[in-house]
């Protein structure tokens, strides 16, 4: 091949060429040959294996082998030494333990320098598996226990001993006095209905505390009377304002009791019967308040509620009596009958069409619809008062009213007429 200057030179082969030392071309300067050498090079058992042949599983370790002097206190540190032979790994066995790398068992088939590790027992777990919790210990209260029959310990329903004639004749005197104090006005008609919630909420407490309750029978009955008179004066508003005072100082009133009373019970107790006669019954003032009423409407709308609920219940009765077969609800009443149900209904609209509309502001439509509506709801109340008797363990309430029981005996069913009557006549304006 020619070169850029001209010149010709070969192409490399990549051969080496050979080298003779008998050439003498070839001269070499500071080497031996291999085998003039005094000592050749041998694998002396105190070196460390090649590294093609398999572990042995020794560790080495640090072997003193001169004594320390007393002059030089740096002699007293061992120098480095690798372990050779069988002596000593026999003779520093106790410098060096290697069992510590290892566990508590070690098995068969483990090379030297595998280690099989044994987990630790989860002691803590053991011991909370073990040891049961402890229960948690509460405060000794006079509420039954679940498992007790809620009804357990009450007194028990005796058979309705009431006459018949005693009961009407106890009637007719009430509508000839209710219908004179109608006649005199709305303040007279407040009194009367003040008297008469005081009294049915006197007679619901009595009943709790005889099944056991604690009550706050003087706290519920002010409250009772002082919605009243406000739900006269205020409207609507004075309900939740009323509501919300009695729950405070129904708190108040029992940061003091025993700790041996129920609180839960008794409290329970008190906004019960507040809420039921004392809520519901303050309808009556709304029906005749200034702010609700004008030119003794309101009267007029209360004296029907009163008539409707007083046909309903005559009704109910004579007929039921009668042609009751069929128990309306055995649990609660079984007195209260089917027939009964209808016989009441038919008399309360025939009363409502016939009475109701020759007293203005009432009219023949708005009597027919009114009467429908308070021959579901009347019955209604007379069974919510007997779900209460029932589980209170009491026939009876009271004995105010001869052949009728107490007041609240007479007036359940006019508790949930009331509300009934303001919302058709002032909020669905059938007046």
């Amino acid at each position: 091949m020619k070169s850029d200057d001209g010149s010709f030179f070969e192409e490399p082969t990549g051969e080496m060429p050979a080298v003779s030392s008998t050439d003498p071309r070839v001269t070499f300067t500071g080497v031996e040959r291999a085998a003039d050498t005094d000592d050749a090079f041998e694998d002396e058992p105190s070196m460390l294996p090649h590294w093609t042949e398999a572990p042995t599983g020794q560790v080495p370790i640090v072997v003193a082998r001169d004594a320390a002097t007393q002059d030089d206190p740096w002699s007293a540190i061992p120098a480095p030494a690798w372990r050779e032979g069988e002596a000593d790994w026999v003779a520093h066995e106790d410098q060096f333990d290697a069992s510590f790398l290892a566990g508590e068992v070690r098995e068969d088939d483990t090379r030297p320098w595998e280690f099989a590790v044994t987990p630790e027992p989860v002691v803590e777990e053991a011991i909370l598996d073990e040891t049961p919790r402890p229960e948690p210990v509460r405060r000794t209260r006079t509420r039954r226990p679940a498992t007790h029959h809620p009804l357990a310990g009450r007194a028990v329903r005796q058979g309705s001993t009431r006459s018949v004639s005693l009961a009407t004749f106890t009637g007719v005197v009430l509508a000839l006095l209710v219908s004179v104090i109608f006649l005199a006005g709305s303040i007279p008609v407040s009194v009367l209905v003040l008297a008469a919630l005081g009294l049915a909420s006197a007679e619901a407490y009595a009943g709790f505390r005889r099944a056991g309750a604690h009550p706050a029978s003087v706290l519920g009955i002010v409250a009772v009377l002082t919605l009243g008179i406000a739900a006269y004066n205020k409207g609507l508003p004075a309900i939740g304002a009323v509501t919300v005072l009695m729950v405070v100082f129904g708190f108040v009133w029992y940061l003091s009791a025993k700790q041996s009373i129920d609180t839960l019970d008794g409290l329970g107790a008190t906004i019960f019967v507040y809420a039921w006669i004392g809520v519901l019954g303050s309808f009556a003032f709304l029906l005749i308040a200034p702010m609700y009423s004008t030119s003794r409407h309101g009267l007029a709308y209360l004296f029907g509620a009163v008539v409707l609920t007083v046909a309903n219940d005559s009704g109910a009765l004579f007929i039921g009596r009668w042609l009751g077969r069929r128990p309306l609800n055995r649990e609660l009443s079984p007195n209260k009958t089917v027939e009964g149900f209808i016989g009441g209904t038919l008399i309360t609209i025939v009363v409502g069409a016939a009475l109701l509309p020759r007293i203005s502001p009432w009219t023949t439509t708005a009597a027919l619809e009114v009467a429908v509506a308070l021959s579901i709801v009347v019955p209604l109340g007379d069974l919510f008062e007997s779900m209460v008797k029932r589980t209170l363990g009491v026939k009876d309430l009271g004995r105010l009213l001869p052949g009728h029981g107490g007041m609240l005996d007479r007036i359940d069913g006019l508790l949930f007429a009331l509300p009934t009557v303001f919302y058709f006549v002032h909020i669905l304006k059938l007046g």
